[in-house]
C-alpha cells in the first residue's frame, strides 16, 4: 500500500506558519505531487463547526478540560476524513498544526498533565504522527505585531500565556529533535523559507524533489 508523507506547521499565532505552509503546498504542487492542505482544527464540516467554537470570543467561560476535548474531537474527524485516506493513497498532507499545539498550548499554556495530555492526543490522532513537524519560532512581542488583526479566544489569553506555549513548543524540539525541527522566523519571507525548504531536503531527500 502507497503511504504518503506528513508534515505539521507549528508556532505560536503570528510566528509564519500558515503562510509558509501554504507557500510550500503550491511548491510541491509545482513539482507534481499530490498535495492536501489541511488546518487544525478544521478542513471538514464538523472540525469547522468545533473550531468556530474554541476561537469564539463569547466562549471565555470554557473549560480548559473541554477546550482539551473540542480539540481532539475535531482533530479526530479530520484524520479519519481526510489525512488518513489522503495517506494512504500517497499523497502529501501539509497540516496547519496538529497534536503538537496541544501539547503547547493545553498541555504548557493551560498546565494540563501532560501523561493526560499524551493519551487525548493518541486518541485525537488515531495514531496518526507527523513525519517531521516544523516549529516556527519568533520572540512573542514580534509575533503580535505580525499578526495585526482582531484576536481569537486563544490569542486573547495575552504576551505572558504565549510566552509559556513558545517555551512548550522549544521543550518539545529539544525532547523529540528527530521529529521536531525549529525554524527561525525572524528573518525575511524568503530566508523563513529556505530554511524550511532545507529540513524538507534533510528529512525526505529526492523524494520531494
Amino acid at each position: 500500500m502507497a503511504h504518503g508523507r506528513f508534515v505539521s506547521f507549528e508556532g505560536i499565532d503570528g510566528s509564519g506558519k500558515s503562510t509558509h505552509v501554504a507557500r510550500l503546498a503550491k511548491e510541491l504542487e509545482g513539482r507534481g505531487r499530490e498535495v492536501v492542505l489541511v488546518r487544525d482544527p478544521g478542513s471538514t464540516r464538523l472540525s469547522e463547526e468545533i473550531r468556530a467554537l474554541l476561537l469564539d470570543p463569547e466562549n471565555s467561560e470554557m473549560a480548559r478540560e473541554c477546550e482539551l476535548l473540542l480539540y481532539e474531537a475535531a482533530r479526530a474527524q479530520l484524520v479519519a476524513e481526510v489525512i488518513r485516506p489522503a495517506l494512504e493513497r500517497g499523497a502529501w498532507v501539509l497540516t496547519d498544526r496538529f497534536f503538537d499545539s496541544t501539547t503547547a498550548y493545553q498541555g504548557g499554556g493551560r498546565a494540563i498533565d501532560a501523561d493526560f495530555i499524551r493519551r487525548a492526543n493518541e486518541l485525537g490522532s488515531l495514531g496518526v504522527a507527523p513525519d517531521l513537524t516544523l516549529v516556527f519560532d519568533l520572540p512573542v512581542e514580534e509575533a503580535t505585531r505580525r499578526r495585526g488583526e482582531e484576536p481569537d479566544r486563544i490569542e486573547r489569553e495575552g504576551n505572558a500565556f504565549a510566552e509559556t506555549v513558545r517555551k512548550a513548543y522549544l521543550a518539545l524540539a529539544e525532547a523529540e529533535g528527530e521529529r521536531v525541527r525549529v525554524i527561525d522566523a525572524s528573518g525575511t519571507r524568503g530566508r523563513t523559507f529556505a530554511l524550511v525548504e532545507d529540513a524538507i531536503s534533510a528529512r525526505f531527500g529526492e523524494e520531494c524533489a
